[in-house]
Order: C-alpha cells, then sequence, then structure tokens
C-alpha cells in the first residue's frame, strides 16, 4: 500500500506527519519505507536518521549540438515542444538551453545530419538509509539548476514493491512533482492549518485529487490557531478529518530539536497509531474496489 502525505503549500507540517506515522509504522513492526520526496528540499533526514546502504544517480540524456555538422535546417527547432532549442537562422546561430530541456529526444531524431548527439548529464541522487530491520529511509535530491525534480522522484518512488507499505513525502503545492508523487499511490493525506492561506491550498489539491479519482481525508494540524472555516468547508465537502493536531508549544520544541514527538510523547504517539489505522483502512477500501 502506498499513502502520500501532502499539503497544498509549504510549511503545513508534513513533514511532521510523514516522519510521525513513519515512526509509529515501524514500531509496530510493519515493513515500511519512507521516501522523501520533495526533492528540492528534502528534509526528513533533521528528524530521521539510518544506515546509508546505497546511493543511485539519476541522469537524463542532453542534446550535444555540433555548430560545424550542423547546416541550420531548423528541423530541431521545430520538432523541440519545450522551446529548449535557440535558434537565429539568419546569424548561423543555434544552441540548447538545458533548464528547458525534457530530454524527449525529439531533436535527435529530427537531426538527418547527424548534429545532434546525446551526452549523460546526472539531475539528482536516491540514497537509501537502513532504520531499523524492517523500516528503510529514501532521500530524493535533484542537483543544483535541475530544471524538474521529477525524474528524481519517479526513481525513488520506483523501488519501493518490496516494502509492504509506503510513505511518500510529497513536495508541496500542485504541479509536477506533486503528480508525480500521488498518481500512483492508494490514499492521500492532506495536511493543513486552519488559516485562509491554508484553505484556499486545500481547496486547490483536494479539486486536484477528485480529478485524479485519489482517496483522500485531511490531518488539521495547529488546530486552535485560525478560524472555523476550513472545518465548515470540510463538512460541506464531505471530507473526513482523520486527526486534529493543537497549536501546541511541547510539540514546537521537539520538533524544533529535531526529535519525533511520537517517540517522547505517548499520548501522540497513540494518536498517530491510531490515524495510520484508519488511513489503511480507508486505503483497503479503495484496493479492493480495484479488485
Amino acid at each position: 500500500m502506498k499513502i502520500a502525505v501532502a499539503s497544498g503549500k509549504g510549511g503545513t507540517g508534513k513533514t511532521f506527519v510523514s516522519t510521525n506515522l513513519f515512526w509509529v509504522a515501524q514500531h509496530a513492526g510493519k515493513n515500511i519505507v519512507l521516501v522523501d520526496c520533495d526533492a528540492e528540499a528534502p528534509n526528513v533526514g533533521e528528524f530521521l536518521t539510518g544506515m546509508k546502504y546505497a546511493e543511485e544517480q539519476v541522469s537524463q540524456l542532453m542534446p550535444v549540438i555540433n555548430q560545424d555538422a550542423c547546416i541550420f535546417c531548423g528541423k530541431c527547432y521545430e520538432y523541440c515542444n519545450y522551446n529548449a532549442i535557440f535558434y537565429l537562422p539568419e546569424r548561423k546561430m543555434i544552441q540548447l538551453t538545458e533548464s528547458l530541456c525534457h530530454s524527449c529526444g525529439a531533436c535527435v531524431v529530427a537531426c538527418k545530419h547527424k548534429a545532434i548527439t546525446e551526452r549523460i548529464k546526472k539531475i539528482g541522487t536516491v540514497t537509501k538509509f537502513q532504520y531499523s530491520p524492517n523500516a528503510a529511509i529514501y532521500e530524493t535530491r535533484t542537483e543544483i539548476g535541475t530544471a524538474s525534480s521529477v525524474p528524481v522522484i519517479k526513481e525513488g518512488i520506483r523501488a519501493i514493491d518490496t516494502y509492504e507499505f509506503a510513505l511518500l513525502d510529497a513536495p508541496p503545492g500542485i504541479s509536477c512533482p506533486f503528480i508525480a508523487t500521488v498518481e500512483s499511490v492508494d490514499f492521500v493525506l492532506l495536511v493543513t492549518e486552519p488559516t485562509p492561506f491554508g484553505l484556499n491550498d486545500l481547496k486547490l489539491s483536494v479539486e486536484t485529487l477528485q480529478h485524479m479519482k485519489i482517496p483522500h481525508a485531511v490531518v488539521i494540524n495547529r488546530a486552535g490557531l485560525g478560524n472555523q472555516a476550513s472545518y465548515d468547508w470540510l463538512k460541506e465537502e464531505g471530507i473526513d478529518i482523520l486527526l486534529e493536531i493543537p497549536f501546541d508549544k511541547e510539540i514546537a520544541i521537539i520538533y524544533s530539536e529535531g526529535n519525533i514527538v511520537s517517540e517522547v510523547n505517548h499520548m501522540y504517539r497513540n494518536q498517530f497509531l491510531s490515524l495510520l489505522e484508519k488511513i489503511i483502512s480507508q486505503g483497503c477500501v479503495r484496493k479492493e474496489s480495484l479488485v
């Protein structure tokens, strides 16, 4: 079962929820992996550490244009759907804008004069850590300057099928990295806060997941901080609130020290264990409906 922990905006407590869920799950003996899919700014390692046992390089093929062999026909420019080729025929100028290139290979196919070859470019890494005998952590991380983290995220998710459960700590927002993280999961847990900004971005996330037909529910973090609007909207939409985490100074202190609240406080340990059971129950319903 794959479970994504996501949010419409950054700073809602998504990593806080995913790390605590992971901790209670592995403590309960579940065979589980936590994948940090926020490849542009992974931070699970600030709270959970393990023994590094593997590091895989993620690469893509990058076109190389040979100016001497090029006849400046413009075919590669026409074939490129991402405007990654800068072309001025009257000045016989052509070059690749790497930040726009999606490594689709269309330009190589278009060029009949063999003026375009490809080189391997490292765009990120997937690092694997053994946290306990039954639990692992995968960190996805893009290289600085990489335009899209999607290939790195997909590589991190690719190897998790050997585990009974997978928790995916999704990147914030609803852009391509978010879609790449949630597209294959059984359930999405959305973490929000009861503020106007939190509600606005929650609505965007819910709309996206409804379009993708992925079951989801909500955790409200920092409950008591804002207003009632988020609760009213969730009730109108019929979306379950599986847990409310209070705006608690103790949580802030424990978290700021890089510790896991469930490990320190038995009350929160029980709450996150109950949350895990609810998620598994709802996720199982979806898996059974697809069989």
